[in-house]
């Protein structure tokens, strides 16, 4: 399945509609304006919380956490990488990697060695856009999770 992640660029708390490979709104990213770090609500278009996102202050690199109901589901941590960014993340789910491509925002999620996303930054846009495809066995709603985060890092750092 394919999905499009456009971040408005003037957007306040950090707050998006994720749409399908038919243009349809699938899911919903609502942020909280006044909160130390990043914390994001990935909710269903009824506005129902399928996952939060919480980033975790006072790292060396980047770390994140993912709830599903209160509980922490998955842990994502950014590794020293010389060119590009890489990212570990550990989940009730499995294993998984990302590794970005230098200089052209293009990102792959693999699990147990398997590629199981592959996201490209779509340039000529007012908006950070992502065409995001993930295999039909995966929870679409996690990878999402993911891509976000490698969002938000790699943004943050680019201010």
């Amino acid at each position: 399945m394919r999905f499009q992640v456009r971040q408005r660029v003037f957007s306040l708390g950090d707050s998006f509609t994720i749409r399908d490979q038919d243009d349809n709104d699938y899911f919903q990213v609502v942020g909280r304006v006044l909160s130390l770090g990043n914390k994001l609500s990935l909710q269903d278009m009824n506005g129902t919380e399928l996952y939060f996102i919480e980033q975790k202050l006072l790292k060396l690199f980047a770390e994140y956490s993912i709830l599903e109901h209160g509980q922490a589901v998955a842990t994502c941590k950014q590794r020293f990488a010389f060119l590009g960014s890489k990212f570990d993340i550990t989940s009730k789910y499995g294993n998984y990697a990302v590794d970005g491509r230098p200089m052209n925002y293009n990102y792959s999620i693999t699990k147990n060695g398997r590629t199981v996303a592959t996201i490209d930054k779509q340039f000529f846009s007012f908006s950070d856009t992502y065409g995001v495809e993930i295999v039909d066995d995966e929870d679409f709603a996690f990878i999402l999770c993911l891509v976000i985060v490698i969002d938000q890092v790699v943004h943050n750092n680019n201010n």
